[in-house]
């Protein structure tokens, strides 16, 4: 004779505090996920920003520097 189990969540070894605990870490690795990704989105403009005012100012620079052997 099989002795049967009650149901999934009591007493089969896998408890519903198991459970919630698993659901809560999932939805907090879910949560760093997105703010890794609005953090990498945020880095990459600024990092484009940076490039631009650098390329501005060494093209004025060197076009400055031409202007003036010109004259």
């Amino acid at each position: 004779m099989a002795t049967q189990q009650p149901g999934f969540f009591y007493g089969g070894g896998f408890s519903i505090l198991f459970f919630l605990i698993w659901l809560v870490c999932a939805g907090l690795g879910i949560y760093a996920f997105v703010l890794l990704v609005k953090l990498a989105r945020r880095g990459i403009v600024a990092l484009d920003l940076y490039n631009y005012a650098k390329n501005l100012e060494i093209r004025e620079r060197y076009e400055s520097a031409n202007q003036k052997a010109d004259l």
